[in-house]
Formats: C-alpha cells, structure tokens, sequence
C-alpha cells in the first residue's frame, strides 16, 4: 500500500529517510490534500531508471522488428549485456 505524507512532515528529514529506506515503493507527498511530489531512496530510484530503461529497448526493438530491422540473436545477445553489464 503506497505511503502518503503532507509536505509539513518534510522537516523531519530523518524520519523521512528511514521511511524511504524501509519502503520498496515511493513515498507521495500532499499539498493541501492534493499530490505534490513523490520521493525515494536513491536504490529505489536506480533501479526504476534501470527498469525503464531496459523498456524503452524493448520498445525500440519491437519498432525495429516491425521495419526488417534485426540482426543475429547472439549479437544481439552480446550487446545487451555488454550495455547492461550482465
């Protein structure tokens, strides 16, 4: 269940970072009952970014597929964890 806390609750930094570092999930922020922010622990947000961008490939690839433009599994293959460091 994502974690929902008003701006005020900002000043206390601490608390906050053990929050985030406790929490799998992002933590939303409220502004006058609406939502203002989202934040999280830098593990957390690394990972999202390696996430999305390993979707943004598949995108590519899908599009790639879609005009003739492929190569050789392996190649491929090889590229892949060369970029991604697997």
């Amino acid at each position: 269940m994502p974690q929902i806390i008003p701006i005020k609750e900002l000043k206390n930094t601490s608390e906050i970072s053990d929050m985030c570092h406790k929490s799998e999930e992002p933590i939303y922020v409220t502004k006058n009952g609406y939502g203002d922010m989202v934040i999280m622990s830098m593990e957390i947000y690394e990972r999202t970014m390696r996430q999305l961008a390993i979707y943004r490939d598949i995108e590519l690839s899908e599009r790639q597929i879609e005009n003739g433009q492929v190569k050789a599994a392996r190649a491929a293959l090889a590229g892949m964890r060369k970029k991604y460091g697997l």
